[in-house]
């Protein structure tokens, strides 16, 4: 058990150290999680000590796992259904544009350009072409977003571009059985049962600190998450769509959010993000850069490409428009997830996976980045945030730390 508190305590290490990057120079802990990662993941690597964190334990797994699960869920329990059957054409279009051409390009790219046989560079272009809802909710969160019209759109938009990556995922290389029919009419069952037994169960068990609300909610996604993997699908599916299904109820009780939240953000992220960027070889990547340039240059190219014009169609301003457009193209969760996929079911060899792993680890750092650091829409920030992100307070911050360091 040493080792494994060990390890614990290294990964935990590592999200403080992202966490204070993260607050001094204004950007999402996620992407600095998944840097640290990478960069710890390397350095060991280098002194022949790779394994001091197990990111192959079965337990290492199933927190990441877990985590993965929770912050899908909550993104889609976040999602307004007023704002959702407002802005559903706005939503649909832009996740249809964010995957189409995108996965096409990817696609081309991968064959074209590296060589890769029609079935790894379809899985490339499919694994590429997905927005991570992980990523692109934990931005909004962070900024607050999440709160307004203008994320909730961009989050329902994120949900539709990951439903297509599942289906053609789905549709391409795993075969259509009775296992998947099983699972398509329980989770039809749960999305349109949950709605309606979940406000009942609260109002008479919960309330207490037996915390029956989180047992509950935690019973319905592992189970529905071990029926998707049992059938061919992934865990975080059924995750994003009963969070969908209970933005009317859960969604909106604020305490029982902020709960999930920290337990989410505080223990369980960590292990996934940071296990995210542990996989990439930094050395690697290194001595062969132009894959991994290529994949990701390609994609987000693509996506700037297909999503600002339609995001300009629907009267977003200029930098509202490449907010969203570059939010889009940042990939991580289901891209990984088709990533892992391709490597086990044979589709993608060792070095495909490095590259492709690589290729999407960047898609989730690069664009993100740009979009906060040159086009985060203060204007539409809630009020309670606005002045947390405006140029004064932050050289407020700035002058504070410096006249703190100089005390010291």
């Amino acid at each position: 058990m040493a080792g494994i508190w060990g390890q614990v305590a290294f990964v935990f290490a590592l999200a403080l150290i992202a966490s204070v990057i993260a607050h001094r120079y204004r950007l999402s802990t996620a992407l600095v999680e998944i840097i640290v990662g990478m960069i710890a993941g390397s350095l060991l690597a280098t002194f022949g000590e790779y394994s001091v964190f197990g990111v192959q334990e079965p337990w290492v797994k199933a927190f990441a796992g877990i985590g993965a699960i929770f912050l899908t869920f909550l993104a889609g329990a976040e999602l307004d259904p007023d704002v959702f059957t407002m802005k559903w054409r706005e939503a649909a279009a832009i996740g249809v544009a964010s995957f189409l051409l995108p996965a096409i390009g990817c696609w081309a790219a991968a064959h074209y350009l590296l060589g890769w046989d029609s079935s790894a560079a379809l899985l490339a272009g499919i694994a590429l072409a997905a927005t991570s809802v992980a990523v692109v909710y934990t931005v909004m969160m962070e900024y607050g977003f999440n709160r307004v019209e203008f994320g909730k759109t961009i989050l329902a938009a994120c949900f539709i571009t990951d439903l297509g990556t599942v289906i053609t995922l789905g549709l391409v290389f795993a075969p259509f059985t009775w296992k998947t029919l099983l699972f398509a009419v329980a989770l039809g069952g749960a999305f349109v049962g949950l709605p309606k037994i979940t406000p009942r169960a609260y109002a008479i068990f919960g309330g207490r600190p037996s915390e029956f609300e989180s047992k509950f909610l935690l019973f319905c996604l592992m189970g529905l998450g071990a029926l998707a993997v049992w059938a061919g699908s992934e865990a975080v599916l059924p995750a994003y769509l009963i969070g969908m299904a209970l933005a009317g109820s859960v969604g909106r009780d604020a305490a029982l959010v902020k709960r999930l939240r920290a337990i989410t953000i505080g223990l369980l992220t960590p292990f996934y993000f940071i296990r995210a960027g542990y996989f990439v070889s930094i050395p690697t990547v290194l001595l062969a850069p132009f894959g991994v340039a290529a994949l990701i240059l390609v994609e987000m190219v693509t996506k700037i490409v297909s999503v600002y014009p339609v995001a300009r169609v629907f009267n977003a301003p200029h930098k509202d428009a490449m907010y969203t457009t570059l939010l889009m193209a940042s990939g991580l969760t289901f891209g990984t997830i088709s990533a892992l996929f391709g490597l086990s079911n044979k589709i993608i060899d060792d070095a495909q996976y490095s590259t492709l792993v690589a290729a999407i680890i960047g898609t989730a750092v690069l664009p993100t980045l740009i979009a906060n650091k040159f086009y985060l829409p203060r204007h539409l920030l809630p009020k309670d945030e606005m002045t947390l992100h405006t140029p004064a307070h932050e050289a407020e911050v700035e002058k504070a730390l410096e006249d703190s360091e100089v005390r010291s």
